[in-house]
């Protein structure tokens, strides 16, 4: 099978699409055929191997998880013996998890693991683009920030991946959404749902004063001291950023401060992909593609993600001979 393969950290460059074994299916595990996959921060990152911290999970000089991808959509083409849930030619969409994976041909999943039927109103590339950024949106307000109805929200980085979920989910929930994007996604971030968007060229968000039940920085962009005026008595700071100093910080607002921060690392879990997947059947979560790769403008498409400029999601489709 066909595969993104990289031996070294450095550019985009480095990304390979070579032929490799593919994989047979355990006993309790599902063969995926992947139909779409996607190119997030966090794989450019990986292939990188910045910041450091990256290189303590994947290898110090090399890395040692050789296929990035963590998120899929696809075809079940193979079963193991003990697979109940699954039969061969569901649609399915899946996260992977830590041990990445998913930009190749072919996956194993576990049964039990971050998979689902697919939604029946999306297509696999639309799929492919939810469990990453909608499970851990889902992750910071539900179980970090404890979200509730009438709480005021703002989301920096609101037209990212995380953050086009994290505009649709605060709405599901019933708060009232502050977005914070550049001129050119004022109206993509309206159309999600924002009761009001600023435009992080022209307002300057440290003027604001005691607004904010919660802020979720969902690309690392601000920082709990800059924000947390804005916040208001018992206020919490959520952030997808999650380093040592911030982790230091975490533990000094749990102590010595009313004003919270949290940060948290996840993978979404089955539970999450089918309640995601039933609020996507009603209508009330979309997914937002940028751009379309085909496997082998992987490069591009890292070259693409790495400028920080995109909208959602972008995503590999395979097409399989």
């Amino acid at each position: 099978m066909k595969a993104i393969v990289y031996t070294q950290y450095g550019p985009a460059d480095v990304l390979k699409l070579q032929e490799i074994e593919k994989p047979i299916p355990k006993d309790h595990e599902v063969l995926i055929k992947v139909n779409a996959t996607t190119v997030s921060s966090g794989d450019w990152r990986m292939r990188a191997g910045n910041p450091f911290g990256i290189r303590l999970f994947n290898g110090l000089f090399k890395p040692r998880i050789k296929i990035l991808g963590c998120e899929l959509s696809g075809v079940v083409e193979g079963i193991g013996k003990n697979i109940l849930e699954f039969n061969i030619g569901d649609e399915i969409f899946a996260e992977s998890g830590f041990k990445l994976g998913a930009n190749a041909e072919y996956i194993c999943i576990p049964e039990s693991g971050s998979i689902a039927l697919k939604p029946s109103n999306m297509t696999f590339e639309q799929a492919a683009s939810v469990p990453l950024g909608a499970a851990t949106s889902l992750f910071f307000l539900r179980d970090k920030g404890k979200i509730k109805a009438g709480d005021k929200i703002l989301i920096n980085g609101a037209s990212g991946a995380l953050g086009t979920f994290a505009v649709q989910l605060a709405k599901y929930y019933g708060a009232e959404v502050t977005a914070v994007c550049s001129t050119s996604n004022l109206e993509l971030v309206k159309s999600l749902g924002a009761d009001k968007v600023i435009d992080y060229t022209k307002e300057d968000l440290s003027k604001e004063l005691n607004t904010y039940d919660l802020i979720f920085d969902t690309v690392g962009k601000t920082t709990f001291t800059i924000c947390k005026k804005a916040l208001k008595k018992n206020g919490v700071y959520l952030t997808a950023a999650c380093d040592l100093p911030i982790l230091f910080q975490m533990f000094w607002t749990s102590t010595f401060s009313r004003k919270k921060l949290k940060t948290g690392i996840t993978s979404a879990s089955k539970q999450d992909l089918l309640f995601l997947k039933d609020l996507i059947e009603q209508g009330k979560l979309v997914s937002t593609i940028d751009k379309r790769y085909r496997l082998e403008q992987i490069s591009e498409a890292h070259r693409y993600v790495e400028k920080g400029h995109k909208k959602g999601m972008v995503v590999l489709t395979l097409e399989h001979t």
